[in-house]
């Protein structure tokens, strides 16, 4: 199976150097730059953790546990973010600079309504969508729980406008865009995590404030950047303030499948969690530090999804379905490539890094293991399960990959992490499990549907635009 796997992926045709879209020096341009941006905040959140742990297990676990709810409305704002940047680096590829300003002072007006709604929404229903989440786990948690949400739920704007511009940015080749911003937001967000819990001991507030705070400068400075028209694709008002139906459609024929199945997929993970919570405020705690680790373990294949989008987007939006099938193949080999270097290299530093919080010698033990089982699979499936499909929804093919997410979230996920986690007593362990499964059946299925080349006959922008 390994062996035909690869296979799949080897080149079969080679493009001429002059017919070639992206060079590797222009490849590497955008990829450093949004590696780095992702290990930066990655970082930030492993700091997050180290500094809330401070303020106590019921502090970790509250942080932990409205974080799996939070990350749905975030993936929502991606999956809007990501629908917007096919569309603008296919109508960039296409050379129609008056549709893709278009397609982004849309995208901006959408995510700036939506977010809005939902903030209203969380912030009005916030106790009852905890309780009827959380209902069996402690005061004490649940207190840090109710806290953290509410000034989370401040923050959705920013974070919606934010990943419009910068999905923006990215579809355009500007990644060094984004990881000065983030760089700078990190600063501002660590800084404050050291002030809120060291100095005012304000708790999961005090990780929570700089949060929002640092998300609204990041939105600022980055819609700032989108207005100038200088660059390649940019915001105008008349394209925010007017309604585009057909420019707004296109946008969400990706976008909703996108959403739908991140949303799903963020929402079972909330039921996980809600299973999670039965194992004890000792496993909730090391699973929530895991995830830390997790994260920034994953970080080669989320820095490599954005690249796809904008690489395959313009190679079909250009009308080219070879180019793209020769940078498929080669960003995939370049994502496999760099997983595996990366999560051996945080496997190789997590006990050492362990050592520095202030947590009991059971939640350690357990969270080493759980790096080791996840970095395992994420190494050699995730490239293909994560990373790959961002390829094929970029050239529209967004149904199929929204088919197969929800399926497997729901059959392999849900359903072993039920029968490993609670019937065979396993614990978050069974539950890391279940996820390295749905991993290798997505791997095997997006694979082999970029193999059928089936994803060649969908249209996302039309000729006569």
């Amino acid at each position: 199976m390994k062996n035909r796997l690869l296979r799949m992926i080897e080149p079969k045709t080679n493009i001429d150097s002059g017919r070639k879209i992206f060079s590797d020096a222009s490849l590497m341009k955008m990829i450093i730059p949004l590696f780095f941006e992702q290990l930066l905040t990655m970082m930030v959140g492993i700091a997050d953790t180290f500094m809330i742990s401070y303020a106590g297990d019921a502090a970790v676990s509250g942080v932990s546990l409205v974080n799996m709810f939070v990350t749905v409305f975030i993936y929502l704002f991606t999956a809007l973010a990501s629908g917007g940047a096919v569309v603008v680096s296919q109508y960039t590829g296409s050379g129609s600079r008056e549709n893709a300003d278009r397609s982004a002072g849309q995208l901006l007006a959408a995510a700036t309504v939506i977010s809005v709604v939902l903030m209203g929404a969380t912030l009005i229903w916030n106790p009852q969508l905890l309780q009827f989440l959380f209902r069996r786990i402690e005061p004490d948690v649940m207190d840090a729980c109710v806290i953290y949400l509410r000034i989370m739920a401040l923050s959705f704007p920013a974070l919606a406008v934010y990943n419009a511009g910068a999905a923006l940015c990215r579809s355009t080749g500007r990644t060094d865009m984004t990881m000065k911003i983030s760089i700078a937001s990190n600063i501002i967000n660590v800084a404050g995590n050291a002030i809120g819990i060291f100095l005012l001991q304000a708790g999961v507030a005090g990780v929570a404030y700089p949060t929002l705070i640092a998300r609204t400068f990041s939105a600022v400075v980055i819609t700032v950047v989108c207005f100038d028209q200088a660059q390649a694709v940019s915001y105008q008002w008349r394209n925010i303030l007017t309604w585009q139906p057909a420019m707004v459609r296109r946008i969400l024929n990706i976008a909703v499948p996108n959403g739908v199945e991140n949303g799903l997929f963020q929402l079972v993970k909330v039921a996980l969690s809600s299973i999670t919570a039965l194992f004890g405020t000792a496993q909730i705690a090391a699973n929530g530090i895991a995830q830390s680790f997790w994260s920034l373990a994953a970080m080669t294949g989320v820095t490599m999804g954005p690249v796809f989008i904008t690489v395959i987007g313009q190679c079909m939006g250009s009308g080219d379905t070879e180019a793209a099938e020769y940078y498929f193949k080669k960003l995939y080999r370049m994502t496999l490539a760099g997983s595996i270097v990366w999560n051996v290299l945080i496997f190789a530093v997590t006990p050492a890094v362990m050592l520095a919080y202030p947590l009991s010698d059971e939640i350690i033990h357990l969270v080493i293991v759980l790096v080791l089982i996840h970095n395992l699979f994420n190494a050699a499936a995730f490239p293909a399960s994560g990373a790959l499909p961002n390829g094929l929804r970029a050239a529209g093919d967004v149904r199929y990959t929204m088919y197969v997410a929800v399926a497997s979230t729901i059959i392999i996920r849900f359903v072993l992490s039920v029968v490993l986690g609670i019937w065979m007593d396993l614990g978050v362990i069974g539950v890391a499990a279940a996820m390295c499964c749905d991993w290798v059946v997505r791997a095997v299925l997006f694979l082999h549907r970029f193999h059928t080349g089936q994803w060649k006959n969908f249209q996302v922008i039309e000729e006569t635009d």
